[in-house]
C-alpha cells in the first residue's frame, strides 16, 4: 500500500486534464467500465484507437458522435474498456488502470464493482500485505492494453490515407537553373605603330560557377529547439510530464527522436533530466510499443539523445514539455 502511494508522488500523479491524459483513472461500474479523455490540439479517432486499442468507429459510438463530425478541442470523450483493450488477469501487462478509494471502501467491494477482480490480482499488483485501504489511495484494478489490433488497422488506414494524398497532389517539374559564366573581356585595340610591334593582349580565364549548396537536414538538436519554440510559442502554450523514461537503439547517429504515447508525431517534445539540469530536443516518431518491458513508461528516447542526457542508466527519471 505504501510503495503504491509513493509511485503515485513520484511520478506526478494530479487531478484534472493531465491526469485524464496521463493516469488512467476507472470511471462507472461493471460491466459499463471507462476512462475519460480531455481531446488535445492535433489528435483524431485514429491516434485514439492507436492509444487506447479500440477501433475508431467504436470511439466515436461510445460518445455518440460520427466519424465525420471530428472531435473537438478540450472535449470530454468516455473511452470504454473492453475485452479487447483491458485486462485483470494476474500477467496482465501495459499502463496501469487506477482506482481512487472512497471512504470505508474495502478490498472486496472494489473487486465486485471492476468485473469481480480476483483479490489475489489485487494484492500483486499493488504489492499489499493485507487487505485495508485508505481514502484518497491510488489502486491498481488492471491494465489497458493500448495499440492491438485495433491500434494496428488504425495506423494501416492513415498510412493509406496519406499515400492516397500523395498521389492525388500534383508533382512540381523540376526546374534546370542555367549556369551562365562571365563574359570574357574582349582584348583591348591595337594601335599600329611604324618601330614598335604591339604585344597581344593576355588571356583571360574564364571563372567557373560555384557549386550549388544543399540545405542542411532540419534533424539536430539547434533545429529541433527553434520547432520547439515555434509549437509552444516560445514555451507559453506547453504542457508538462514526468517520470520515468528509457532508450532505444537508433541506426540514425546523432538525430535525437523519441516514442511518445499522446503526442502527435512529429511533435518536438523537451526532455530535461532534473539531477544534472541537462536538456534536449527530440521528435517524436511514434507510440511506445506495448510490451510488458515498457508499462508506466512516459518516453523512450534514441540513444544519441538519452548519452546527451548525461544519463547511462537503463532507466531514468525526466521531466517533458510539449505542445499542450
Amino acid at each position: 500500500m505504501v510503495k503504491s502511494i509513493l509511485s503515485i508522488v513520484l511520478f506526478g500523479f494530479s487531478a484534472g486534464a493531465v491526469q485524464a491524459q496521463d493516469t488512467l483513472q476507472v470511471q462507472g461500474t461493471s460491466p459499463a467500465l471507462y476512462i475519460s479523455h480531455v481531446v488535445k490540439k492535433g489528435e483524431n479517432f485514429y491516434s485514439l484507437s492507436r492509444a487506447y486499442g479500440l477501433p475508431p468507429k467504436e470511439i466515436a459510438a461510445a460518445n455518440k458522435v460520427t466519424m465525420e463530425q471530428g472531435l473537438q478541442l478540450g472535449h470530454n470523450l468516455h473511452i470504454p474498456l473492453t475485452a479487447a483493450n483491458f485486462s485483470q488477469k494476474a500477467d496482465a501487462a501495459g499502463k496501469p488502470v487506477y482506482h481512487k478509494v472512497t471512504d470505508k471502501e474495502t478490498l472486496y467491494r472494489v473487486s465486485v464493482n471492476y468485473n469481480k477482480v480476483p483479490l489475489d490480482n489485487i494484492r500483486q499488483w499493488n504489492s499489499f500485505s493485507g487487505d485495508g485501504l485508505k481514502k484518497d489511495s491510488y489502486v491498481i484494478i488492471g491494465f489497458m492494453k493500448a495499440g492491438g489490433a485495433a491500434g494496428e488497422v488504425a495506423s494501416k488506414v492513415e498510412k493509406v490515407k496519406a499515400k492516397e494524398k500523395e498521389k492525388a497532389a500534383p508533382v512540381p517539374e523540376p526546374v534546370e537553373t542555367a549556369v551562365v559564366a562571365p563574359p570574357t573581356p574582349a582584348p583591348a585595340p591595337v594601335k599600329e605603330t611604324v618601330k614598335k610591334e604591339t604585344a597581344p593582349a593576355p588571356e583571360v580565364a574564364e571563372t567557373p560557377a560555384p557549386a550549388p549548396v544543399k540545405p542542411a537536414a532540419a534533424n539536430s538538436s539547434a533545429d529541433f529547439e527553434q520547432l520547439y519554440e515555434q509549437q509552444t510559442n516560445n514555451g507559453k502554450k506547453a504542457g508538462s510530464e514526468k517520470g520515468p523514461g528509457t532508450w532505444f537503439k537508433s541506426n540514425a547517429v546523432g538525430k535525437y527522436y523519441a516514442l511518445h504515447n499522446t503526442a502527435p508525431r512529429g511533435t518536438i517534445i523537451k526532455v530535461t533530466n532534473p539531477l544534472n539540469g541537462k536538456a534536449v530536443y527530440a521528435k517524436v516518431l511514434d507510440v511506445i510499443p506495448q510490451m510488458k518491458s515498457n508499462a508506466g513508461l512516459i518516453i523512450k528516447l534514441s540513444d544519441s539523445a538519452m548519452q546527451a542526457l548525461g544519463s547511462n542508466e537503463s532507466r531514468f527519471y525526466c521531466e517533458l514539455n510539449y505542445e499542450n
